[in-house]
């Protein structure tokens, strides 16, 4: 297992849309464990494929609590099957756009189907903060970030302030 470089706004890829996986094998497994290690070593509670420059329908959750053993799931190729009509609003943060948090509405519920890590089709019912972050994470796979789901003024000091960061690093400015 490996930690590998989690990219931040205002890195272009975080734009793409990812491509649908056609195989589990094993070095997909390996990226499934530095994702799993990428993600707890941040510390996050999710973490997508694209989040370390990796186009692939790919994501890993963990939503223990601090005080439960790690717990964490693997979703190959997620989608989103149903949605609740309920809302709950949970502040986000994102890995690829540290220290910036917000309050996001999302559906309370979501019914999920994807392959699991030895490749097998399951469907899921998430409640509560498990689906906020399924939501979040499927966002990402997507070229979506939470910033998209808040007002635009607040999004557009968020960008400029990371593209300022960006700039003064030496990394370059990229329009999103």
């Amino acid at each position: 297992m490996a930690l590998r470089h989690i990219i931040t706004l205002p890195d272009p890829k975080l734009r793409l849309l990812s491509r649908k996986i056609e195989r589990v094998d094993a070095p997909l497994r390996a990226l499934m464990d530095d994702m799993v290690e990428t993600m707890h070593d941040a510390p996050g509670v999710g973490l997508a494929a694209i989040q370390i420059a990796e186009p692939i329908r790919l994501l890993v959750v963990d939503v223990a609590k601090k005080e439960e053993p790690p717990n964490p799931q693997v979703f190959i190729n997620p989608e989103v099957l149903w949605s609740s009509d309920d809302r709950s609003t949970y502040e986000e943060g994102c890995l690829s756009i540290p220290e910036y948090y917000a309050e996001v509405e999302r559906p309370a519920s979501v019914r999920i189907r994807y392959l699991d890590r030895d490749g097998a089709l399951k469907e899921s019912l998430a409640e509560g903060m498990l689906a906020t972050v399924l939501q979040h994470e499927i966002d990402h796979l997507d070229g979506v970030l939470f910033i998209d789901h808040i007002s635009k003024l607040k999004r557009d000091r968020v960008i400029k302030k990371f593209q300022k960061a960006a700039k003064r690093s030496g990394d370059g400015a990229h329009v999103l």
